[in-house]
């Protein structure tokens, strides 16, 4: 007779488990998504050998005390349910590497949440979160997903994840990044667009291994010199800022290949941008231009597909 490690019982209109699911205790991963469920029975708890729990999409606002006893469990899914809470005993799944809590109505989250030794993944997108619990212990997170929340602000603890490598924040109100941002010198993408922020940390020059970079629908005047240091970075999305000036360091950046300027202030472009060799697209529809720059033929010749 044949172990069994696996159970999907996803979209099968389930509105209750039976108390029977505690024997079971062979289980490894329980697929419930796109069901009916508003409870799970208390001997979910026995299922030592879980590592996977994936509850997304039903009517869950709780998950009994027995869950947190699943040491095992490696992959949480919560999204798409009904929870505006979590017990700071979630401290307790220390093997835990992926949780999924968007699209609830979370409007705070317990601080135990930053003591997750081994998460690698946390989205809690689309939630009513104001704030962050500190995120100092996260020191194995690779994917922060904490966009279309009403956050205004980052923790300076965003500076001990070191090993992100994509930051997710839009549809927020963030005003402004903490200086401890540059030290996620790991950082591929950050995508920030849709939010209040009127300048950005010197220290994001420290991002060198950031490659996309998205801040359209911001409050942006300026840009710090310091992102001319932006070795890898190869999409810039500034659309729709307010900006009147580009530092001459954007000319640093070797490895641009599409510019997104559209819909600025009245703007000065220096004659920089003409040495990126790489720079495919350059957008400036809906711009002003103090003046047209005599270089810009010389982009399309290259081969950069100019939108004025």
């Amino acid at each position: 007779m044949s172990v069994q490690q696996a159970m999907d019982l996803a979209g099968r209109q389930l509105v209750a488990l039976p108390e029977s699911i505690e024997h079971l205790t062979t289980l490894e991963e329980l697929d419930l998504d796109r069901n009916q469920l508003s409870y799970l029975p208390a001997g979910i708890g026995q299922l030592k050998n879980l590592k996977s729990l994936s509850l997304y999409s039903n009517q869950l606002t709780s998950l009994p005390e027995s869950v947190w006893r699943l040491i095992n469990l490696q992959t949480l899914n919560l999204a798409e349910n009904r929870f505006s809470s979590l017990p700071e005993d979630i401290r307790t799944l220390v093997n835990l590497r992926m949780l999924d809590l968007g699209h609830n109505s979370f409007d705070s989250l317990p601080d135990s949440i930053g003591n997750l030794p081994s998460l690698t993944f946390l989205y809690v997108s689309n939630n009513n979160l104001t704030s962050l619990p500190s995120l100092e212990n996260l020191s194995s997170l690779i994917y922060l997903n904490v966009s279309d929340n009403r956050l205004d602000c980052l923790p300076e603890s965003i500076g001990s994840l070191t090993c992100l490598v994509e930051l997710r924040l839009y549809n927020n109100q963030v005003s402004s990044l903490p200086e401890t941002l540059g030290h996620l010198t790991k950082l591929r993408e950050m995508h920030a667009m849709n939010n209040e922020l009127a300048s950005l940390p010197t220290s994001i020059g420290n991002l060198t291994s950031l490659k996309k970079l998205d801040l359209q629908d911001n409050k942006l005047t300026s840009l710090p010199e310091s992102i001319g240091n932006l070795a890898n970075l190869t999409d810039l999305n500034l659309r729709n800022n307010k900006l009147a000036t580009i530092p001459e360091s954007v000319g640093n950046l070797e490895n641009l290949r599409y510019l997104d300027l559209r819909a600025n202030r009245s703007i000065n472009l220096p004659g920089s941008i003409a040495e990126l060799t790489g720079l495919e697209k350059l957008d400036l529809r809906w711009t002003k231009l103090s003046s047209l720059p005599d270089w810009l033929p010389q982009l399309e010749q290259r081969g950069c597909a100019v939108f004025t």
